[in-house]
């Protein structure tokens, strides 16, 4: 059986100026990094691509980038906001099985600025929990409004487990207080990975 791998798929950020200075954009920091590296220590190999264009997320934009990354039975799906849309959305578009899908303060309601819109306005596959092994959706008590009505649309149509933590708002850096993420490696290791 192959190695079970990670991909981790960062958010969509709103302000395109500090986005683009690699020194100042946060969208690909948070919990990412010290996640990355405590997979690796755990020998699960993890990829946390750079998606393009962030914050004007064009999905064809994104499968080009994403797909660059080998996906297999064994992977484990692991998604940040937006990234969490375009995971859903990718894996209704190609109908492709992996072994966990992990969504972390997901986004989708719609947006107003049409790039956006078209985005985040797609059907959600229900065949995705038939092509899943394991679903998580993590979301927070003093989450936004529209973060929690997100998760539990994805929540309605393919089901999966959610996991309401206190006080980690939209998991950013500024809302948890910490990079630190236990539970989401938790949620990574059950079910025989190792």
């Amino acid at each position: 059986m192959e190695q079970p791998r990670c991909i981790i798929v960062h958010g969509c950020p709103a302000n395109t100026d500090s986005a683009k200075n690699p020194e100042t954009r946060t969208y690909d920091k948070h919990w990412m990094p010290w996640t990355k590296q405590q997979l690796i220590a755990h020998r699960i190999p993890t990829i946390a691509p750079l998606m393009p264009n962030p914050w004007e997320p064009v999905y064809e934009e994104y499968k080009r980038e994403f797909e660059k990354c080998p996906v297999s039975e064994n992977t484990i799906l692991i998604g940040h906001s937006g990234g969490c849309a375009f995971l859903v959305r990718w894996l209704g578009d190609t109908k492709r099985t992996v072994e966990k899908l992990i969504l972390v303060a997901p986004w989708k309601i719609e947006q107003e600025d049409p790039v956006k819109k078209a985005f985040y306005d797609f059907p959600i596959d229900a065949t995705i929990a038939s092509r899943v092994g394991k679903t998580f959706i993590f979301t927070s008590d003093n989450e936004k409004e529209d973060g929690k009505l997100s998760a539990y649309m994805f929540h309605e149509v393919f089901g999966g487990e959610v996991i309401e933590l206190p006080g980690r708002g939209h998991y950013t850096l500024g809302d948890m207080g910490t990079e630190e993420f236990p539970e989401l490696i938790d949620a990574i290791m059950t079910l025989g990975v190792k």
